[in-house]
């Protein structure tokens, strides 16, 4: 990397961005980012207070008659801007996304950075294209069309893992239609959310349009969603938490957007690709330390594939590269925390009384020790309802399951309360078709894993949510329809009037 910036001197008037600054919370609490590869204090901060909120909520209701009044192509402009602003900055979003992290550079260099890049620049285009159905008369006597309005005030939760993408995906769809934002990243990660609202004003956005509150989930968080003039909700994170959201939401009658938990199915037919597959494995199971709710965590195997899978996957795990996130040979960086750490190792001994660890399964001695790092491991012989094989583990954790018949894999595949991803691997068009219907998930891939594209929806079944992040799809969640009705006829006394009052002639 270059030139980096210095964290504390860049933050040094706080953590919240309220109306276009930065300024200090006010809870009288605060908090450190810390260097989970190192230990180290990264920045500490004052933590948002629900004054705070209620600040940044008014800086966005302030904002938002001249930000939903601009034309599209006003709106379509700025962005564009920001996406170029991103591109120029570029290297400073990465260094801080690993630094907070512990991402491996790599992958913020070329995932992270680019993915909020190109999805900034998507929705640059995207603003243009609000439309609603033709005009037309339905009724025969009526003109009627749709509006696509902007709703207000969204106040958005992102969370820890895929920081800077998350904020992105949660505040471009909102301001690309004409909303205002108040996001509040996580405690644990809040650097790059704070750039983002930087390199908005940069981009000649104005003030108030994107605010960032910086607080503890039960205090800031709950706040925010509880917020009367808050209009809408998107939270990402736990199913758990989720469902508090829901809760606080519901009782103030809120549109609501969940993108939650996931325990994604790996089905590998007989016929599939094994070097393909055991490859994709590898890869879809350990991005970002395996903290993504699309990461494979189940990988299910028809039992001829089975043995040679497992072994195939356990070789390629053991030649993951551990070490400084910073390094460019380094694959596999540590997880957020050492709580998280410490939380994936649970999983991993409990599962040892009835399953086998074949590879991993221990925290790295030596230079390692002090950072929140853990082996790539892969699980065989457990259960299907078993905890490793049910719960979200959200750690570089495989489990390995045999079945035999299509119909059971695609069973299996459906047996947990989520579906926000899955796979299937296969050379028969028909098997994997079948696959791509039947499977409940939000996101069916073939012959991979992983790669998601700007273009296309993002979110899930069941437990793992609803509602949709990226794409068009995406306006639905942060537009309200409105159907509007000219009658042409210039007829006082309407026919359907003598339904109401007087006689027939």
């Amino acid at each position: 990397m270059g030139n980096r910036f210095q964290v504390k001197d860049r933050f040094a008037d706080g953590a919240q961005y309220i109306d276009g600054q930065l300024r200090a919370g006010t809870s009288g609490r605060s908090h450190t980012v810390v260097d989970p590869a190192t230990g180290d204090e990264v920045l500490t901060y004052e933590l948002a207070s629900t004054a705070d909120v209620d600040e940044a909520v008014a800086a966005a209701r302030r904002a938002f008659p001249g930000w939903s009044g601009a034309t599209p192509g006003e709106r379509s402009d700025a962005l564009h801007r920001l996406a170029a602003v991103l591109a120029e900055q570029a290297e400073d979003f990465a260094y801080a996304e690993s630094l907070q992290c512990g991402k491996p550079i790599k992958l913020s260099t070329e995932f992270d950075v680019p993915g909020t890049i190109d999805n900034t620049a998507f929705f640059a285009g995207a603003a243009r294209h609000l439309q609603g159905q033709a005009a037309a008369e339905y009724s025969g006597d009526h003109t009627s069309y749709v509006r696509r309005e902007a709703i207000g005030v969204v106040g958005s939760i992102a969370p820890w893992n895929y920081p800077l993408q998350m904020a992105a995906w949660k505040i471009l769809p909102a301001i690309a239609a004409g909303n205002t934002v108040v996001l509040k990243p996580a405690e644990l990660t809040p650097l790059t959310s704070l750039m983002f609202a930087q390199a908005a004003k940069d981009a000649g956005l104005p003030d108030g349009v994107i605010n960032i509150v910086t607080g503890a989930g039960r205090e800031a968080g709950e706040h925010l969603v509880g917020h009367p003039d808050v209009v809408m909700t998107s939270f990402t994170g736990s199913t758990a938490v989720g469902k508090r959201v829901a809760e606080i939401a519901t009782a103030t009658v809120k549109r609501l957007h969940l993108e939650l938990g996931g325990k994604a199915p790996f089905l590998v037919f007989d016929d599939a690709d094994l070097e393909a597959a055991a490859h994709g494995a590898v890869a879809a199971s350990l991005i970002n330390t395996g903290q993504d709710c699309t990461a494979a965590t189940r990988a299910y195997v028809q039992r001829p594939l089975h043995d040679a899978f497992v072994a195939r996957v356990a070789e390629l795990m053991e030649s993951v590269r551990l070490g400084d996130p910073f390094a460019p040979t380094t694959d596999l960086g540590p997880l957020v925390s050492h709580a998280q750490r410490d939380r994936v190792a649970a999983f991993v001994e409990r599962a040892r009384a009835y399953a086998t660890v074949v590879t991993g399964g221990e925290i790295p001695a030596g230079d390692l020790a002090k950072g929140a790092y853990y082996r790539p491991t892969l699980i065989a012989g457990a259960a299907q309802d078993s905890e490793v094989v049910q719960s979200e583990i959200f750690g570089p954790v495989l489990v390995v399951l045999p079945f035999d018949t299509d119909d059971e894999g695609i069973e299996l595949a459906n047996d947990t309360p989520y579906g926000l991803a899955a796979s299937a691997w296969s050379r028969d068009v028909y098997r994997a078709g079948r696959a791509t219907r039947e499977i409940k998930a939000g996101c069916v891939w073939v012959n991979d894993h992983i790669p998601i594209i700007s273009e296309m929806p993002h979110g899930g079944y069941k437990a793992s949510g609803f509602g949709k992040d990226m794409s068009a799809y995406s306006f639905e969640e942060y537009t309200q329809v409105k159907h509007v009705m000219y009658d042409n006829t210039a007829v006082a006394e309407k026919d359907w009037h003598r339904t109401i009052f007087g006689d027939r002639p």
